[in-house]
């Protein structure tokens, strides 16, 4: 049963709405328990008991969760039950009330939705009796520091506030009016614009989201990437106010960002790290106290609580989380112990890190993963080898069916330059290791050789690792071959390669098919098994410098097996409204600024069933290319451009386009040789380098749209200029 189904806790939250609180209690408390961050049920559980009139379970509700939930809603509640307890009280009361907005203004005066708290709470101190002058006097004073306060915070009603303090402060006095209003006008201005900037990140928040743990969704994700733009956005102090007060904003923040994300351990880690970096560690170590207590079962937290302890001198209580680590995890996981070793060495010397590890290793919980760790740290902290050695060889009686720990020994003997041993340790455990378990010994016996050996030996164990890895095969005499793929994994050096990238494809593709020839499968399974053949170079590369080569060069292959078709019908679309004429309005809108040709050709075009293209992108390509402005091979040289479009070139007879022969001894060589270089610089024009900006394309293709039919009419009009011309000088003669 997943208990952070939020749909069934809506279904819960709704039924415990229509129950007596006697029975709706325990349905609260359950869903609490599970969303202890969840402010819409506390509001309802606790609005349930004031609505019986039980006050003092009330204050208990409210003490539960009023500091762990900093929103404006829960708050708004408790300061208006504060207001119904006390209203009978006199001033008792009112003072009481006043206390109660002080506090609450404290812990969430800086919310962007606090502005209407801000204004009721300087209406309830307007409203206050007053007997003397100097009470009159206290009032006023206690009103301005108010209002200068809130006009400091970037809020919705920050505009409405500062009218408001303009008049508080002109019937107050109008001289002193004017020197305040002057001091704080600047500071009025940036939290103004500050809330402008602050509310695009605020609107990305879904404030009705419950905290639950990290699931990889979409939204989820949207919503961790929002909180931490307007994490990182307060953090750069964009109303420049002071330190203290900019860092109790961004604790604010943090705080409710902790309300949706309670259960990602990166967010209260930051949260702490960030009280650290501002000499603020007892902060940071109750951000991890309530980080683990949040969520206990995250080892990296508790390792990071450790690491700040033990940073700030703590030896004690880190030694303390270490040790509760070490409880927890006995049974599990060996890497609680090594790290214990780890610190013990650091904080309190070689034998508290010795004596331990002599407790640890008789626990039956733990690997050879111990072992190696202690060895390691004893030859290279404590610069003694021998220790590491016989650590090693103390743990080979008991791992040596283990080959991680094999190549673990094998590779510290090889930092002693002890060939001798390392032959022998091989030769040790591939003695007992069965051939399936054996084979990155074998590999790494074989590198061993091509480093310390001569070529009969290398070439000895590279037969001896085929025949026993042979047996694994069931092709027996094909595995014993040969090849020049052996050759390849023999001469390479760490990133350096006796063969090009196609031939080294090529030739693990043919390793791959020979051991596989006598397989019965079927051929798709041929085909998309293949790319498990491929050499990783990784793979192959001499000893630890294997580890040393480049990204690039690994080879990864998509797993086709798990590919799907494409089908279109399977991706619903948008829903767009659609007008009349079968296109969106806005498609329409687009048509009418067309020309009719290009309209024509557009309302043609087959329909396609598939991803859409991105307009912007195919515009600004369109708009970008070159196109072709000589005459088609289709038309004769001679003939007039135009003169075949009906809209362009004028009037149209039934039997074709009117046609003007130009007047013997006409110059016409000389106008169509001008009227040539005016087409061509209209195409220099069009072919110059467009702007990559959208918006500028968009602009270009309306202007373009708007004038084409003016430009295609005075294109029109020259061309037939030239017979008018004709005609003038005709009758001119």
């Amino acid at each position: 049963m997943d208990i952070y189904n939020v749909e069934a806790a809506e279904i819960l939250a709704n039924e415990a709405l229509l129950l007596p609180i006697g029975e709706s209690a325990p349905i609260y408390e359950k869903l609490l328990a599970t969303f202890p961050t969840a402010v819409k049920y506390w509001k309802q559980y606790v609005e349930a008991y004031i609505a019986t009139n039980d006050e003092e379970i009330a204050k208990q509700i409210f003490s539960r969760c009023l500091l762990t939930c900093p929103h404006i809603n829960l708050w708004r509640c408790y300061i208006n039950f504060i207001k119904r307890v006390n209203n009978k009280r006199g001033s008792e009361g009112l003072e009481e009330t006043k206390k109660a907005f002080d506090f609450m203004l404290n812990y969430v005066g800086n919310d962007v939705a606090s502005g209407p708290v801000w204004m009721e709470y300087i209406a309830f101190l307007k409203s206050m009796p007053v007997v003397t002058p100097q009470e009159e006097s206290h009032r006023m004073t206690t009103i301005r520091k108010v209002y200068q306060k809130a006009i400091l915070v970037p809020t919705s009603h920050v505009e409405q506030l500062w009218k408001d303090y303009d008049n508080f402060e002109n019937s107050v006095s109008r001289t002193l009016a004017k020197g305040l209003l002057s001091e704080y006008q600047p500071k009025f201005n940036s939290a103004r614009a500050v809330y402008r900037e602050r509310k695009k990140y605020i609107d990305d928040i879904d404030w009705s989201m419950l905290a639950i743990p990290p699931t990889g969704s979409y939204k989820e994700e949207q919503q961790c990437m929002a909180w931490k733009r307007l994490l990182t956005f307060e953090k750069g102090n964009p109303q420049r106010i002071d330190a203290t007060a900019a860092n109790r904003r961004i604790t604010f923040t943090y705080e409710q960002c902790l309300m949706y994300l309670y259960h990602h351990p990166d967010v209260w880690y930051d949260y702490a790290t960030w009280h650290a970096k501002n000499s603020s560690t007892d902060s940071a170590i109750k951000i991890f106290q309530r980080a683990i207590k949040a969520l206990p079962g995250s080892e990296v937290l508790k390792y990071a609580f450790a690491e700040l302890e033990e940073s700030i001198g703590a030896i004690q209580p880190a030694k303390t989380i270490y040790e509760s680590l070490v409880a927890e995890n006995a049974s599990m996981t060996s890497l609680a112990h090594i790290q214990f070793i780890r610190f013990l060495r650091r904080a309190e010397g070689i034998e508290a890190a010795r004596k331990y590890f002599l407790e640890a290793r008789k626990l039956p919980s733990c690997t050879y993963h111990v072992y190696v760790a202690y060895a390691t740290m004893s030859f290279c902290l404590d610069k003694d080898s021998k220790i590491a050695q016989n650590v090693f060889e103390a743990g080979l009686k008991r791992f040596m069916q283990e080959p991680g720990y094999v190549l673990e020994y094998a590779d510290f003997l090889c930092r002693l330059n002890d060939d001798r041993n390392v032959r022998a340790l091989f030769e040790r455990a591939l003695s007992l290791l069965p051939p399936e378990e054996s084979i990155e010994v074998w590999k790494r016996f074989a590198q061993f050789e091509q480093i310390y050996g001569d070529l009969s030996s290398m070439l000895k164990v590279e037969q001896r690792r085929k025949e026993a890895l042979s047996k694994t095969s069931e092709d027996v005499l094909s595995s014993l071959d040969n090849t020049l793929y052996d050759v390849v994994s023999r001469y390479n050096y760490m990133d350096l390669w006796p063969c090009s990238s196609k031939e080294l494809d090529y030739l693990s593709r043919q390793e791959w098919l020979a051991k596989n020839m006598f397989k019965k499968s079927d051929k798709s399974v041929m085909l998309t098994s293949g790319g498990g053949a491929t050499l990783d170079r990784g793979n192959v590369g001499v000893g630890a410098n294997a580890k040393l080569l480049t990204q690039s060069a690994r080879v990864v292959r998509p797993e086709t097996s798990r590919m799907i078709i494409y089908d279109p019908r399977q991706i619903k679309g948008p829903v767009i409204a659609a007008t009349s004429s079968g296109y969106t309005k806005e498609v329409d809108e687009i048509f009418k600024m067309l020309s009719p040709p290009i309209m024509s050709f557009i309302t043609n075009l087959p329909a396609i069933e598939g991803p859409s293209p991105d307009i912007d992108i195919v515009l600004s390509v369109l708009l970008q290319s070159t196109l072709p402005t000589g005459h088609d091979g289709g038309k004769p040289p001679d003939s007039v451009p135009g003169a075949a479009n009906s809209e362009l070139s004028g009037p149209r007879n039934q039997n074709g386009p009117v046609h003007r022969p130009p007047r013997d001894g006409q110059p016409t060589k000389r106008k169509a040789i001008e009227r040539q270089e005016e087409e061509d610089a209209a195409a220099a024009a069009q072919t110059r380098a467009m702007p990559r900006d959208i918006f500028r394309l968009r602009q270009i293709q309306r202007s373009r749209g708007g004038v084409a039919p003016a430009q295609s009419g005075s294109a029109a009009m020259s061309s037939g200029s030239m017979f008018s011309g004709e005609q003038s000088a005709n009758s001119s003669s």
